[in-house]
């Protein structure tokens, strides 16, 4: 190991003495020198992982679309396959549509109703017109007739039963007069109140039976990839988010930088900080030539709370021995030239090495340029994963 090499200095210089001397080494006259190297490896070996914490865990993550239906029955025709590039608006499959265009044309006849509705009322608004003319000029009479009366009685040439007959048919009149009133307002009230009330409700029907119809088709709600289609004309439609009809992996949006996540050792957090330069090395980048196998980052955020603490209400009281293994530090970095975006795989896994370098004075320059000890290591560690043909983690044969 690097460390090892670094600080067997010792023994070196006290093997050539020996040899200048023509002594033959022994564990007495080579005892100091072995111990000092075992101390200052072990010092060597401390200072570096502890102030460069690494990570195995690194993974390049991304999201998913599930695509389910919003309304069951059989698929009458898919429209995409596995592998295809599909935008926001792409028809994925139709289902069966008979009920939901029979809904839609029982909505539109509505209307036809509606129209001779309309004009049934003002018919009947006419109608009520008239009669309450005739009513009116009725009263308007009767009213003249029973005036008339009344100067009779009054000059004394008429009499009193012909004004209280002008007067009871008056009254009838009147009667009459507030009815056809009455009636007038309930023809107008049912055309311009009733009428649109049912327009109305027409609209919101023929417009949820539409919204019904439209759902038979299935399009896609963002640009991507299709991706684990596991359906085909014939197969039901199924409006479980457990059951998708296929995955559509979204394009990464431009305005949103690539994140990689890594889980580091709880002891590690004392030198994590946001700002903290590192380096990625992710599988998908590993090859021969070793261009953009190693990845300049940086930390931009650490999570503020570890996932194996929480605790979610049930009916089970918490027991912290049940949770056997550490939870780890959750650290989010990215990458600092944006160009490298396009190279780092969504999924990949990644070693994450970081590097603490804003510690002050000469100890902080000391312990900044122990970095490159781990540095040196990364690359081997990349170079060795290529020849034996494992993964960087040590997992996984190609």
């Amino acid at each position: 190991m690097i460390e090892l090499l670094l600080t067997s200095f010792p023994v070196i210089i006290r093997y050539f003495q020996l040899k200048r001397r023509g002594e033959a080494m022994s564990v007495w006259n080579m005892k100091t020198p072995v111990v000092m190297w075992a101390v200052m490896a072990f010092a060597l070996f401390l200072v570096i992982f502890y102030f460069h914490p690494k990570s195995y865990s690194g993974l390049v993550p991304f999201r998913t679309v599930s695509v389910v239906s919003q309304t069951t029955g059989p698929v009458t025709e898919v429209n995409v396959v596995n592998g295809q590039q599909v935008a926001a608006g792409d028809v994925l499959f139709r289902i069966e549509d008979a009920s939901q265009k029979a809904a839609v044309a029982e909505a539109e006849a509505q209307f036809e109703q509606i129209a001779a509705s309309e004009t049934k009322a003002q018919d009947a608004l006419r109608v009520a017109e008239s009669q309450l003319s005739q009513v009116e000029a009725n009263v308007a009479k009767l009213t003249v007739d029973l005036q008339n009366a009344q100067t009779l009685v009054e000059r004394n040439v008429g009499r009193a039963d012909d004004v209280r007959t002008a007067q009871a048919a008056l009254d009838a009149a009147q009667a009459e007069l507030a009815a056809a009133e009455a009636q007038l307002d309930a023809a107008r009230s049912d055309l311009e109140e009733g009428i649109p009330a049912q327009r109305r409700a027409a609209e919101t029907k023929l417009e949820s039976a539409k919204v019904a119809l439209e759902r038979t088709v299935v399009r896609s709600f963002t640009d991507g990839t299709v991706t684990q289609l596991a359906m085909g004309v014939g197969s039901p439609a199924s409006t479980l988010i457990l059951s998708p009809a296929m995955v559509i992996i979204p394009e990464r949006s431009p305005e949103t930088p690539v994140r990689i996540v890594a889980g580091f050792s709880q002891v590690a957090l004392a030198n994590l900080h946001e700002g903290m330069p590192a380096e990625i090395a992710c599988d998908a980048n590993a090859n021969l030539s070793f261009r953009n196998a190693i990845l300049p980052a940086r930390v931009v955020a650490i999570q503020p709370a570890i996932a194996t603490g929480q605790v979610v209400p049930g009916a089970k009281l918490l027991d912290p021995n049940s949770v056997r293994q550490r939870g780890s530090v959750l650290v989010y970095m990215e990458l600092v030239h944006p160009e490298h975006e396009e190279i780092v795989l969504d999924g990949a896994g990644c070693i994450v090495q970081t590097y603490r370098t804003d510690l002050p004075g000469l100890g902080g320059h000391l312990v900044a340029a122990t970095g490159v000890v781990k540095a040196a290591g990364v690359r081997l560690k990349v170079w060795g994963s290529i020849i034996s043909g494992v993964g960087l983690a040590g997992g996984g044969g190609h």
